[in-house]
């Protein structure tokens, strides 16, 4: 049986069945032990015959109806002294058929079915003692209305219990399938608190994580496409240029160019996919920002004095950081390089290390053009240009500024730009290094 419902039915359906079983024998064997320890009552009805007897013997049937009259305000029931055949000494009324119907004293009741009739009889045969009680409360029967109750009701509760647990099961199954057809914007939205709406909820981040990944893999696919056509349409052409160029030396030279294009490119497309990967196979260290600043300035200045331009370095003090240093110096580096691609010549690209309370900023801003307002929240998107010929000019393929901003958010941080008016300022803030990280560090140390 593959139905979780029909299951969970079933079971409750079962475990409803055995418990009428269960109670139907306790009341059986309650009515039953009660009708047993009736036979207690023996030494009573003896002792009340030998006083019926003594009041009709000593008074007739009007002692005797005096006697019963009193017996009945203290004992439920119906009382009759006979002689031994069977009539009834107040009345004259044959009670044989009561006689033979009776209990003997001392004898276990055969069922509790109908009125309980007991008998009790002179040691010498001439008298005997009838006593007819009411049904006993215990009967069997009056039970049934309640069992009738108590199993609609829990058959009730059952098939909502059931319902339940299977109808939002049947609904993950439904939206999974839609997913797995396709449809990737299909969600659960389970509103549960319970297991079920963990599930639920855990299908829907994987799907959101799911959903993702594809949407920029086809959208990596479709740039690295379209990114890689016009490289590899110059490397043709200047293959086609060395074996037909009378001055070959410089077709060679601008093979070797293309080629280094196109290696770029590759380089900064393995570097995204390294930023979006897995941030626990990233080697971390505590790294103060300052003395990686003036790494990634120096390894800057050459690019910088080529375009005209210089780099301005602000004194700063000691911030540490923890995180990957290759990448955060690739992610600067990247900003750097950036900014002194569209600085004017004769203009200063300026490099600022500030702490904001519990993190560390840095600011890189050159005296360019900028980048239009609407533009400003898809610079860091890959591939992304302002200005198709402008990128084309300067070698870029849109892919600086995504892989920094990828590389800072692997390490918890935060990246923006904005306009300075006039150029570009882009803002790197980082996580400081906490005394308890410290404190950890040294320790492991």
């Amino acid at each position: 049986m593959r139905s979780v419902y029909a299951k969970i039915s079933l079971w409750s359906f079962a475990t409803l069945v055995l418990s009428l079983i269960a109670f139907v024998a306790v009341t059986w064997v309650v009515s039953f032990e009660a009708s047993r320890h009736t036979g207690q009552f023996g030494q009573i009805q003896t002792m009340e015959m030998e006083e019926a007897r003594e009041a009709y013997e000593s008074g007739g049937p009007v002692k005797l109806r005096e006697f019963i009259d009193r017996l009945h305000r203290y004992v439920p029931g119906d009382q009759y002294l006979t002689d031994g055949t069977g009539r009834d000494l107040l009345t004259g009324e044959d009670r044989s058929a009561l006689l033979a119907a009776a209990v003997p004293e001392g004898a276990r009741p055969h069922g509790t079915h109908g009125p309980l009739i007991l008998k009790a009889t002179s040691s010498d045969g001439r008298y005997s003692w009838i006593v007819k009680w009411p049904p006993p409360p215990t009967e069997f029967g009056s039970y049934l209305p309640y069992y009738a109750l108590i199993f609609g009701a829990v058959a009730l509760v059952c098939w909502l219990l059931a319902l339940n647990i299977a109808s939002p099961l049947r609904a993950l199954a439904r939206t999974v399938d839609r997913f797995g057809a396709g449809d990737l914007t299909v969600r659960v939205n389970s509103e549960r608190k319970d297991e079920i709406g963990e599930l639920s909820r855990a299908f829907d981040r994987m799907a959101e994580r799911i959903g993702t990944l594809l949407t920029a893999e086809r959208r990596l696919l479709q740039d690295v496409s379209h990114e890689l056509r016009s490289p590899l349409a110059r490397l043709s052409f200047a293959a086609e240029l060395v074996r037909t160029a009378e001055d070959r030396e410089a077709a060679v030279m601008r093979l070797k160019k293309e080629i280094q294009r196109l290696t770029d490119l590759v380089g900064a497309l393995l570097q995204v996919t390294r930023a979006e990967g897995d941030p626990t196979a990233n080697s971390r260290e505590e790294l103060r920002l300052n003395e990686l600043l003036d790494e990634v300035v120096e390894d800057c200045r050459v690019e910088a004095d080529a375009r005209g331009c210089t780099i301005a370095l602000a004194d700063s003090a000691q911030l540490e950081v923890c995180g990957d240093r290759e990448l955060l110096r690739r992610a600067i580096e990247n900003v750097v390089r950036n900014s002194i691609r569209y600085a004017p010549p004769a203009s200063e690209v300026d490099v600022q290390l500030d702490r904001r309370r519990d993190t560390a900023r840095i600011s890189i801003r050159d005296h360019g053009p900028g980048v239009p307002e609407e533009a400003l929240g898809k610079i860091f998107q890959p591939f992304f240009r302002v200005d198709d010929s402008r990128d084309s000019a300067t070698g870029g393929a849109g892919l600086g500024l995504a892989i920094a901003k990828r590389a800072v958010g692997v390490h918890h941080g935060d990246m923006w730009a904005q306009n300075a008016q006039p150029g570009l300022q882009v803002c790197i803030e980082l996580p400081l290094v906490t005394a308890e990280q410290e404190k950890a560090h040294t320790g492991a140390d």
